[in-house]
């Protein structure tokens, strides 16, 4: 785990709470920060105490994307695909495959690699004031960080066009609308909501949530005779849990299920 102050982490109820740490910078990455970043995902890849992510910002935004001193075209030609390569496909994997739920808690402007990042997450919330922006085309880029695949299959190609195209921002409301993010949330509101719902989710039968993350993200690529087979194999492997017995039982027996995620 990188003890790097560019992420701050916390874990507490089963939630470990990754916050991006430079406000200074609207939390734009640096690699010090992508490498903690990383190592708190891949913290919660191995370690069973961690029940939920919760991912949000420092200050007045999420992130701002890409930290553009760190690839100063006039200090020598950067090689971007290798930034991507390096430091962004490596994390939104970590994201896509973690089985438990990743809750995001956007606070403020989320540009660039911050929008794609955040609609990566499984269930993301907004504060009103929230924009999100895919400001590659300001400065002549292609959206990375998923974002020419979340894009298209979240609000169709004539959307993810104009988005992509155009860079102008899209509020919280609208991205709720369009079903880019679950909820836009009052400003004020935005953290408690977002940790009760982590707390929920880290309580859960999160060994199910999992297969169903799972379930839900191989339907974008298979058929539907795949995806049947998928549901087939993955409800055997789910009634064998501990939690369907935990669930069940405490069902039956009108009482609060305990759930260990096993």
């Amino acid at each position: 785990m990188s003890d790097s102050d560019t992420v701050l982490s916390a874990l507490a109820d089963g939630v470990l709470r990754l916050t991006l740490n430079r406000p200074d910078k609207l939390n734009s990455f640096n690699e010090e920060m992508h490498l903690a970043l990383r190592a708190g995902f891949e913290r919660a890849h191995r370690d069973a105490d961690v029940r939920a992510i919760l991912l949000t910002g420092a200050g007045r935004g999420f992130s701002a994307g890409q930290d553009l001193g760190d690839r100063d075209p006039r200090k020598g030609t950067p090689d971007l695909g290798h930034t991507i390569d390096t430091f962004y496909n490596p994390l939104l994997r970590l994201i896509r495959n973690l089985e438990k739920p990743v809750v995001c808690a956007v606070n403020g402007v989320a540009a660039g690699a911050g929008a794609n990042i955040a609609f990566a997450c499984d269930i993301t919330l907004a504060a009103r004031s929230a924009r999100f922006i895919q400001a590659f085309a300001k400065i002549g880029l292609v959206p990375d960080s998923g974002g020419t695949w979340n894009l298209p299959r979240l609000v169709g190609e004539a959307r993810a066009k104009a988005l992509a195209l155009t860079a102008e921002p899209l509020d919280a409301e609208m991205a709720a609308n369009w079903g880019l993010i679950w909820r836009a949330i009052d400003d004020d509101k935005l953290m408690d909501e977002a940790q009760a719902l982590a707390a929920r989710l880290a309580a859960g039968p999160t060994k199910g949530l999992g297969l169903t993350k799972r379930a839900i993200q191989a339907a974008a690529t298979n058929s539907l005779d795949e995806q049947l087979d998928l549901e087939r194999d993955l409800q055997r492997e789910a009634g064998r849990s501990a939690d369907y017995a935990e669930g069940v039982t405490a069902f039956l027996e009108k009482r609060k299920p305990e759930f260990k995620g096993k």
